[in-house]
C-alpha cells in the first residue's frame, strides 16, 4: 500500500517518489533530498534556493518537484545500466561456419560470488554454460580459444 500524497512547503511525496528541503551542511544554504520508495540511500541531492527572505527556503511546487524526480529517474537509470554492464561481458566469435555469443555474466552472491560463462549459437541455441569463478577474466583471445576447443569446462 502506498503511503498517501504530502504537498507542503518544504516536502512533497508522490507516486512513490518523496523530496525533503535540507539544511545543507556545506553552508548556510539549502538542499533538496530526493528518495524513491523501497531505496535507501537518495537518489539525488541537489542545491536548493533561498526564499525571499534569504534565511528560510524557497517553498517547494509542483514543477520543481517534476524536475528533481525526472533527474533523481534517469541517475537511478544511468546507475542501473553501469552496474548491468559490469556484471555482464559479451562477445561475437566466429568459428567453424557460426557465430557464437559467448556471455560472462557475474552472480554477485553474498558469501559466494561466482560467474557463468555461457556460448549461444547463431541459431540461439545454448551450446555450453559453466560456472566459473568470479574473478574469471574474459578476452577475445580466450573466448576464441574456448570455442575452439568445443567449450570445456575453464
Amino acid at each position: 500500500m502506498s503511503e498517501p500524497d504530502i504537498m507542503e512547503p518544504t516536502l512533497w511525496r508522490k507516486n512513490g517518489w518523496t523530496a525533503r528541503v535540507i539544511k545543507n551542511d556545506g553552508d548556510d544554504g539549502w538542499a533538496v533530498e530526493i528518495r524513491k520508495a523501497g531505496i535507501p540511500e537518495p537518489a539525488l541531492i541537489s542545491p536548493w534556493v533561498m526564499g525571499r527572505d534569504k534565511k528560510n527556503p524557497k517553498p517547494f511546487d509542483g514543477p520543481a518537484f517534476a524536475t528533481f524526480v525526472k533527474t533523481a529517474s534517469e541517475v537511478l537509470d544511468r546507475s542501473a545500466r553501469q552496474r548491468d554492464a559490469a556484471l555482464k561481458k559479451r562477445l561475437a566469435i566466429a568459428w567453424g561456419g557460426k557465430w557464437f555469443d559467448v556471455s560472462l555474466e557475474l552472480v554477485p552472491e553474498e558469501y559466494e560470488p561466482y560467474a557463468l560463462l555461457a556460448a549461444v549459437d547463431d541459431a540461439g541455441q545454448t551450446v555450453a554454460s559453466h560456472r566459473v569463478e568470479a574473478n574469471y577474466k574474459l578476452t577475445r583471445d580466450g573466448a576464441n580459444a574456448w570455442v575452439q576447443a568445443g567449450f570445456p569446462q575453464p
